[in-house]
């Protein structure tokens, strides 16, 4: 490389006759265009972006996901690394695909991507990100998440409502007692997606408002507001090409996106409300505050103005959404995908009820909390499950807020970013046969799914890691453990594990295509 005093030297020596004047001229000449140079070098290596697979004009790389994007991704980053760059739209993307770049990006430089993008569909559902999980990263978003994390979400509340955890999880195991003890062969095969749809349904509702809304409590209400949870729940994983493409926005006008976000944000609004006034118009409400459900803490807070954290109703009701929709869908989902490996692999589902039966014996009552302590193997089944199957295999998105380079590659301001936590899970330098059902893979080790270990990380890490994991999780374990603990199971039919369809079905949170049906039996020692 050109070293400019080299230069003046060979000058100094060779060239007795150059006058002062111009030897200064030059030198300056030569001082700048080093300066020019080696400021050009840095800057081009610093403002290099990920790598990226070509892309066309306007849509840019959307061409090339499909049905399901965790799996689109998986290809497009195999060929081009695990930091890789697309472009929805005119949105540039960053996606994540190992679990050292997600350790670079949601612990190393966790506060530069602690942003959410905005969505039109996030912005009608959710009150304008009054809620806690799409809320821009700012003061708003820290105090809501510290009434959620020490007043809703904490150890104690979660273990405050194991009661409606245990009752509900008897209810469910009653109406399979019931159904499997039919005389009719229809009626003796199972629903389980709609039982596990119903039970965390029903824990959400009694958790956070203080009642179920099922068709026996809640009556005509009650199936409409399951129907709007169905609704709500489809909607969040729906894609509207406005918010990439800004110049097509008037297309949700035209597909009923539009009319049909503004009929289920009004509709929710209205139950919600509903219920939140009819827990003002009750407030005197006095006893054990490990007793009140989550509205009733909330409307405290307001009152009290607690922590002089200042929350508004409108607020109030933002939050109450987000526990439904991360408390209900996220955990069918995993339970449903638990029981179906169980279901696929006998082997696996005889030792898990072995173990069940060995630490518990002949119990004839449900299964508690205290029971679940010892379950190891209950513990491995449930991490195999979610690393295989995340409840959100592109992890919620996030946005970087400034300008930050990680490994070597810059990532501008305002770039979308999607963690492929299915990818992860399957990383073959992480896992030994990535692709099997192996739980045991997990007994005497240390990896966990709360967000210190990056090679499984089904709900985030940093910042904006779920806050309610504990709460989702507490409510598959005790279920799982009770339907192995009181049934033997079986596929309808003839039919063997190799036989279940595995599809996923398509959304936000991709649960089974196909409801999963079995056979239950008694148990009896």
């Amino acid at each position: 490389m050109l070293n400019p005093l080299q230069v003046l030297q060979e000058l100094n020596e060779s060239s007795s006759f150059l006058q002062p004047l111009a030897f200064t001229l030059l030198a300056i000449c030569l001082v700048l265009l080093y300066t020019w140079y080696s400021s050009t070098k840095t800057t081009t290596q610093k403002s290099s972006p990920p790598p990226s697979p070509p892309k066309l004009p306007i849509i840019g790389n959307l061409h090339q996901l499909c049905s399901y994007p965790h799996r689109s991704i998986q290809a497009l980053s195999q060929r081009h690394g695990p930091l890789m760059l697309l472009h929805f739209g005119s949105v540039p993307v960053l996606v994540v695909s190992s679990a050292e770049a997600a350790r670079e990006t949601l612990k190393t430089h966790d506060l530069a991507f602690s942003g959410r993008p905005k969505s039109t569909i996030f912005e009608k559902l959710l009150y304008n990100y009054k809620d806690v999980s799409t809320a821009p990263y700012g003061e708003y978003w820290r105090q809501v998440r510290s009434i959620c994390v020490s007043n809703l979400l904490s150890n104690t509340r979660v273990r405050s409502f194991r009661s409606v955890r245990e009752e509900e999880t008897k209810s469910m195991i009653k109406n399979i007692n019931d159904l499997s003890s039919s005389s009719s062969t229809s009626s003796s095969v199972l629903n389980l997606s709609e039982m596990f749809v119903r039970l965390t349904n029903d824990v959400v509702c009694r958790v956070a408002l203080g009642r179920k809304y099922d068709d026996g409590e809640g009556g005509q209400s009650g199936r409409m507001f399951k129907k709007l949870l169905e609704e709500f729940t489809d909607l969040l994983g729906t894609v509207n090409i406005g918010d990439y493409i800004p110049w097509l926005s008037w297309l949700s006008h035209i597909n009923g996106l539009g009319a049909k976000l503004d009929k289920v944000a009004k509709q929710l609004d209205d139950f919600i409300d509903t219920a939140v006034q009819e827990h003002m118009n009750h407030s005197s409400k006095s006893g054990d505050d490990d007793q009140k459900d989550f509205l009733d803490v909330l409307l405290a807070i307001q009152k009290e103005n607690l922590k002089g954290i200042p929350i508004d109703r409108v607020s109030i009701k933002g939050i109450i959404l987000d526990m439904f929709a991360a408390g209900t869908d996220t955990t069918y989902t995993a339970l449903e995908w638990a029981m179906t490996e169980l279901l696929r692999h006998p082997r696996v589902m005889n030792k898990l009820q072995n173990e069940v039966r060995g630490i518990v014996g002949n119990k004839t009552d449900v299964i508690t909390e205290d029971d679940l302590v010892e379950m190891h193997y209950l513990k491995a089944v449930t991490k195999e499950t979610l690393r295989l199957h995340p409840p959100l295999p592109l992890l919620f998105p996030r946005m970087s807020t400034r300008d930050v380079e990680v490994n070597g590659y810059n990532i501008k301001a305002n770039t979308h970013v999607f963690i492929n936590a299915w990818q992860i899970g399957r990383d073959p330098k992480l896992y030994d046969n990535p692709e099997e059902y192996e739980p045991e893979r997990f007994l005497n080790s240390g990896i966990d799914y709360k967000g210190n270990d990056f090679q499984l990380i089904p709900f985030g890490a940093g910042r904006r890691v779920c806050p309610g994991l504990q709460f989702a999780m507490a409510v598959n374990e005790i279920a799982l453990a009770n339907i192995v603990h009181k049934f033997d199971w079986a596929l309808p039919g003839e039919a063997s594990g190799e036989d279940l369809d595995m599809t996923e079905s398509i959304g936000l949170t991709p649960h089974r295509k196909y409801p999963l049906k079995a056979v239950a039996f008694p148990h009896s020692s």
